[in-house]
């Protein structure tokens, strides 16, 4: 097992991955067509506990159909991909461990949170949305009057959150490969190596502060050393999501990802989550200025605590 641990672990990403754009799918069956009063109508056939159930789509058309058809072939490949990966976990001696009731409501708690979580994440990267059109977003992918690149931000958002809270992925180690898993989905559509170190000098606005270019190797070697230490989950979480936004180990998408990669820590250890509210991201981004430029890590570690943490 050990040997093959970072197989493993690519397996069960990919795994999530594949899984997470299952869920993403509007329509979960095969189509059929049924005329009734001489009008026709599309609904999505599949078999549930051993029986065949049909659920309601909407009034036929041509263009329609054929989208419900490559839903479906696409469902059908995904699915074959996951049963392929599963014998290839099986072949190197993975075995799915069983989450322990707190890290289970962990995650329910997370989902029943996702939108609003996403629409603080938003606010934060300057995403000009509502709520209601966030959630609008997230449930339909698509609303009037948004930017295309202010709706990618968000279905991005979402898909990384959908991501870390697989089951699988839940169980994967908090290091600096599933940060740029999670930096991968962040950046997608903006930059075709978005999980990958960065190579190129970068400014951030607001101060003058201005990161040293980063080596992956003290990268992983310092995220592993905050992970080892003795202190309560939140605060490694903290310390974890503030090294990665100073350190900017990505071209982009260093807070969102700092955030989220923070939140599989968090729940993987059943403490709740850490995202910054609407009302609290003027403080927040004053104090990340300060810490950028040398202020101590306990200041916007203690705010963070105290206005940004929710647990149950």
């Amino acid at each position: 097992m050990s040997a093959n641990y970072t197989e493993i672990q690519e397996l069960l990403q990919q795994r999530a991955d594949i899984q997470a754009r299952l869920n993403l799918m509007p329509y979960d069956g095969n189509p059929e067509m049924k005329e009734v009063g001489g009008m026709k109508y599309l609904y999505v056939r599949k078999r549930v506990a051993g029986k065949l159930t049909s659920t309601y789509v909407d009034v036929y058309s041509d263009e329609l159909y054929q989208l419900l058809l490559r839903n479906a072939r696409e469902q059908r490949e995904l699915n074959k991909i996951i049963r392929k990966i599963n014998k290839e976990l099986i072949s190197r001696g993975y075995e799915d461990r069983e989450l322990s009731a707190r890290v289970l409501q962990n995650l329910d708690f997370t989902r029943a949170n996702m939108k609003a979580n996403i629409y603080d994440q938003a606010v934060l990267e300057g995403v000009a949305t509502s709520f209601p059109q966030t959630e609008d977003i997230i449930e339909n992918g698509k609303v009037n009057g948004v930017s295309a690149t202010d709706v990618q931000k968000i279905l991005n958002l979402k898909h990384a959150w959908e991501f870390i809270l697989d089951r699988d992925v839940i169980q994967s180690e908090s290091n600096y490969h599933m940060l740029c898993h999670i930096a991968k989905l962040v950046n997608e559509g903006f930059f075709y190596d978005g999980g990958r170190i960065r190579g190129i000098p970068v400014q951030i606005g607001g101060t003058s502060y201005v990161p040293p270019l980063p080596i992956e190797s003290v990268v992983i070697e310092q995220i592993n050393e905050i992970a080892k230490q003795e202190k309560e989950p939140i605060d490694l979480a903290i310390e974890l999501c503030m090294y990665c936004m100073k350190t900017q180990v990505f071209k982009d998408g260093n807070k969102r990802a700092s955030v989220i990669f923070a939140n599989h820590y968090l729940i993987a250890h059943g403490s709740g989550f850490l995202v910054i509210p609407e009302k609290e991201v003027p403080e927040f981004k004053k104090l990340l200025v300060e810490y950028y430029e040398g202020a101590s890590l306990e200041i916007i570690g203690t705010f963070l605590r105290e206005k940004c943490w929710k647990n149950f």
